[in-house]
Formats: C-alpha cells, sequence, structure tokens
C-alpha cells in the first residue's frame, strides 16, 4: 500500500509500528483536540503518558477514555495552568518527585487570537500561554529529560508564525495597539525560537526539540474566533501566500496530531533538532516572503533565539544552563 501523503497521514498511521514501552511522556493540553488525541495515540504504542491540563475533571475523563480504548493503564491527569507560574512549578516538581525519566514532552496547549487579556504578571496572554509558561515547564523538567536521553521536546508552533516576529521592544503590547493576529504570530514565532536555542543547549545531554505545525484544524483553540475572524485569517493567510488565491486546508485532529507525533517518535531525527516540521516533513526556509510551507528565516536566527532566551528568563525568574 503506498504511504499516505504527509499532509493526510494520520497520527495512527505515523505510529505504526513503532513501540513506545518503557517510554514516558507528558502531554500539556490534553483534555481536548489536539493533545488529546496525541496523548491517545502514544497511550497505544505503549507509552505511558500524563495528560497535563488547567481542568482535572475534563482531562481525566479523557484519560479515562484512554485507558479503555488502548487497555494500557498507565496513563494519569495533572493540573497545569500555564499563565499561572505557580501551577508550572508545582507540575514540575511533582514529576521529579516522581522520579521518573522524561523521554517525550509535547508542549501542546496553547490559545488563538484571542482579546486583549493580560495574566496576573501583567503579560499579554497569548504570549504567556503559548511561550513563557511553556519555557519555564521545560527548563524545569530538563533534568527528568535529560534522564529520559535520548529525549525529545515538541512545540506547537503554526504557519501563524509568518503573522509577526517577536518585538523585542514591546513583547506585551504596552505600547503599540494591541493586534491579536501579530500577538498570535509573535507566540508561535517564539516557539519556533525557544526550539532553536533549547535544542542547542540540550543536544549536547542527548535531548532535541522541535517546532511543529499541525495544519488548520478546528479545535477549542479556535474558541474566540467568529466568522470574520476566520475569513480574516484566511485573507491574512492568502496575502502572506503564494498569491494563488488559495487558502489553507482544514485537516481533521487525526491529521493534526500526525506530525506532533512524527515528531516525538520518528527514526528520522534521531540525532537531529532544533527544527520545524510540518506534514510531517522538517520543513526548509522559507524561500521567499510568500512561502507558506517553510519556515520564516527571523523564526530560526540562532542569536534572535539566544535573545528571547535571555528575556524569558528574567520573565520567569530563572536561569537555565544545563551544564
Amino acid at each position: 500500500m503506498a504511504d499516505t501523503p504527509g499532509a493526510e497521514r494520520t497520527a495512527e498511521e505515523v505510529i505504526r509500528g513503532v513501540d513506545l514501552g518503557g517510554r514516558n511522556a507528558l502531554v500539556t493540553g490534553a483534555s481536548g483536540g489536539l493533545g488529546a488525541e496525541t496523548a491517545r495515540v502514544l497511550a497505544s504504542a505503549g507509552a505511558a503518558v500524563t495528560l497535563a491540563a488547567r481542568d482535572a475533571a475534563k482531562a481525566e475523563a479523557v484519560a479515562e477514555e484512554i485507558r479503555s480504548g488502548t487497555g494500557n493503564p498507565a496513563v494519569d491527569v495533572t493540573v497545569l495552568e500555564l499563565t499561572d507560574l505557580g501551577s508550572v512549578r508545582r507540575c514540575a516538581k511533582q514529576w521529579l518527585a516522581g522520579g521518573k525519566p522524561l523521554h517525550l514532552l509535547i508542549n501542546n496547549a496553547g490559545v488563538m487570537a484571542c482579546p486583549l487579556e493580560r495574566t496576573a504578571n501583567g503579560w499579554e496572554l497569548q504570549l504567556a500561554t503559548n511561550h513563557i509558561g511553556h519555557f519555564l515547564l521545560t527548563g524545569l523538567l530538563a533534568p527528568a529529560l535529560e534522564a529520559g536521553a535520548p529525549a525529545r521536546v515538541v512545540n506547537l508552533s503554526s504557519a501563524g508564525h509568518r503573522l509577526g516576529g517577536v518585538d523585542f521592544d514591546d513583547p506585551h503590547f504596552e505600547q503599540r495597539a494591541y493586534d491579536k493576529w501579530l500577538s498570535y504570530g509573535q507566540s508561535k514565532s517564539a516557539n519556533v525560537l525557544f526550539s532553536v536555542e533549547l535544542d542547542r543547549r540540550l543536544a549536547p545531554h542527548g535531548v532535541h526539540a522541535y517546532a511543529v505545525h499541525p495544519g488548520m484544524i478546528m479545535t477549542e483553540l479556535g474558541r474566540h474566533l467568529d466568522q470574520q475572524d476566520i475569513a480574516d485569517l484566511m485573507e491574512r493567510t492568502r496575502s502572506a501566500g503564494s498569491g494563488s488565491g488559495a487558502g489553507p486546508s482544514f485537516k481533521s485532529v487525526e491529521q493534526g496530531a500526525a506530525t506532533s507525533v512524527w515528531a516525538a517518535t520518528t527514526p528520522e531525527l534521531e540525532g537531529r533538532g532544533g527544527l520545524y516540521c510540518l506534514d510531517c516533513h522538517v520543513a526548509e526556509e522559507a524561500a521567499s516572503d510568500g512561502d507558506m510551507d517553510g519556515v520564516a528565516p527571523y523564526a530560526t536566527d540562532p542569536d534572535t533565539a539566544a535573545r528571547l532566551w535571555a528575556m524569558s528568563e528574567e520573565w520567569v525568574g530563572e536561569r537555565f544552563d544545563f551544564s
């Protein structure tokens, strides 16, 4: 049987033949959508999976479905509110206290194009949720990842990173007018930059990091969007794209989880990292501003990645040297 094209592959197709027995995985935002499907598929291959989510009851219902559906009892739940650094620290502390190595960390949770909101720290919500919370969680879990080496970190980014890079002068929209799409693009660019610098720092310890674009999927991620927002996104995508007039095509949740699972498990990426992946392959640098299949150079620039890392350490009040 011929291989399914990358854009159409499902997570189940990607995991076929992969044995994750003895491997531990943690998936953020796993109470629904892509996170739940990613967790389910990893558990189906034998991994012990922890679902990290804000709503423990909702996540527990998903965990029970996974346990009964896969026959894998090693599926549990931990509470994680990414905008609350205390919650992030408690989540990491709980994992480390258990003494288990961590082999796969899937930083899946996120928000998209929401109205302007600020966390208790005064941070803009999309950057705080999509990047800062995951930055702290990953840094704190680094000892467990090193213990699980070879280990992988998968950060969910988006082709939406093409909507805007990181504004280091005003990342939290304190001076400039808030634009929810520029904010989303900034947070998704931050996910790619974080993957680049994280891989540089942890690769010597046997841990590699990847940023992935799952595709366009209708999940709770888009709960803040109305029909005009969706039309706006399609137009912005067309404007940034090849000019063909075609908007992005939508994937099912099963297809959307495929690239995350592929980046987490494929032997093709062994020993490689700091990469941006989509449709179950490594994307090249964009050939032009209109190349939506590539990754924007500003999102993979190592100097920019190091600058974001330093700023992120200041935000969370932690230094991560991994020496």
